[in-house]
């Protein structure tokens, strides 16, 4: 809802100013620009989300996702301990890192409101949020990327030669981020009751 009238406001003043400097036409002209670029990044952007989303339905039906999934539920049993007991809400939390780490942020949405819905039935679905779903909001936020296809494919649709040249910063910053997360959400965990 703010963000709503942070954008009508951003739209005002621009009409405003327009109208003050006498470049009403120079902003409409530039609104209609900006659409169009718009329309053009969801066009290209469709085709690689449509593009990473069959791989990642033909790595779960070869079983590559579902032996990514297994090579991840030790450490998301440490992470996620009141969880580690039910194999649904693992397969949920497994497949949805096995996604966010293959950059497929609008492929792990789904499976990331199943892992929250199993989780917070798991804690006795409370009107607050356990430890372990805490957790998930902050790995999903922080995101550690082997591929950044989402990333990639915008940068394609914007022009760029080389998409995936930002692999080096990808890595290190999530994993930085990541690590940063979990440390705070552990150690808050444990001081906030």
């Amino acid at each position: 809802m703010v963000l709503s009238w942070v954008w009508l406001g951003m739209a005002a003043v621009s009409v405003v100013f327009g109208l003050l400097t006498g470049r009403i036409e120079a902003v409409s002209r530039g609104a209609l620009e900006g659409a169009g670029a718009a329309v053009q990044l969801c066009i290209a952007m469709a085709g690689v989300l449509c593009l990473w989303s069959g791989i990642m339905e033909v790595m779960r039906r070869c079983g590559l996702a579902g032996g990514l999934a297994r090579l991840l539920r030790g450490p998301l049993g440490l992470l996620f301990p009141g969880a580690r007991g039910d194999g649904e809400a693992m397969e949920a939390l497994s497949a949805n890192v096995s996604a966010n780490l293959l950059g497929l942020g609008n492929a792990a949405t789904p499976l990331g409101l199943r892992a929250a819905r199993r989780l917070h039935t798991l804690s006795g679905g409370g009107r607050s949020a356990s430890n372990d779903l805490c957790m998930l909001v902050v790995l999903n936020t922080a995101s550690l990327q082997l591929v950044p296809a989402t990333v990639a494919g915008v940068r394609t649709a914007a022009g760029s030669a080389a998409p995936f040249d930002i692999l080096p910063a990808v890595w290190v910053t999530s994993v930085c981020s990541v690590l940063v997360g979990v440390l705070a959400a552990k150690l808050l965990s444990r001081t906030w009751r």
